[in-house]
């Protein structure tokens, strides 16, 4: 047995899932799939700086940005974390990237917004400092945002494309 040759039980569990309604099936897979927590996180960028913060949660400094609630869209849970602990108001815009910590279970979701002038920051909720970092200013993090800035460093790359890695007769 195998993907490209079924099993009768596998087989047979396909053609069920084929043709039970969608709203039948996902209880179903989210029992059976893992789950991931997942984290919206803002780079709030002006003059070549990146916006970061000392908050009371974590070692060094870190990112805007927070947990996406059950039913909220990330876009809304980064708005909503960067008014929290900075009081500035922003719209995300798309997402650039995203991460993946697969041993955690945890998915961060990166936003970028660029300003024209230098935002007002009023640190509240966990936060209790900011400052305006240059992406080679951030030695003192921990490994989440190690993690994050690994992929802001990879999304000012040309993306590596995919290839063939063999063909199928």
């Amino acid at each position: 047995m195998s993907h490209e040759h079924p099993g009768p039980v596998r087989r047979l569990g396909l053609r069920i899932f084929r043709l039970s309604p969608a709203r039948a099936v996902w209880p179903v897979i989210r029992i059976a799939t893992p789950t991931f927590t997942v984290g919206a996180i803002a780079l709030i960028e002006y003059d070549g700086k990146l916006l970061a913060l000392r908050q009371t949660h974590r070692q060094g400094v870190s990112l805007p940005g927070g947990l996406v609630e059950k039913g909220e869209h990330p876009a809304a849970a980064v708005a909503r974390e960067v008014l929290e602990e900075t009081g500035i108001r922003i719209d995300p815009g798309d997402v650039i990237a995203t991460t993946f910590e697969t041993k955690l279970r945890h998915i961060d979701v990166l936003f970028r917004v660029t300003c024209d002038a230098e935002p007002t920051v009023r640190v509240a909720s966990e936060a209790t400092s900011y400052e305006w970092l240059t992406l080679d200013q951030w030695t003192d993090v921990d490994p989440a945002t190690q993690r994050i800035l690994h992929a802001v460093r990879a999304v000012r790359h040309e993306p590596r494309p995919g290839s063939l890695l063999s063909v199928q007769s």
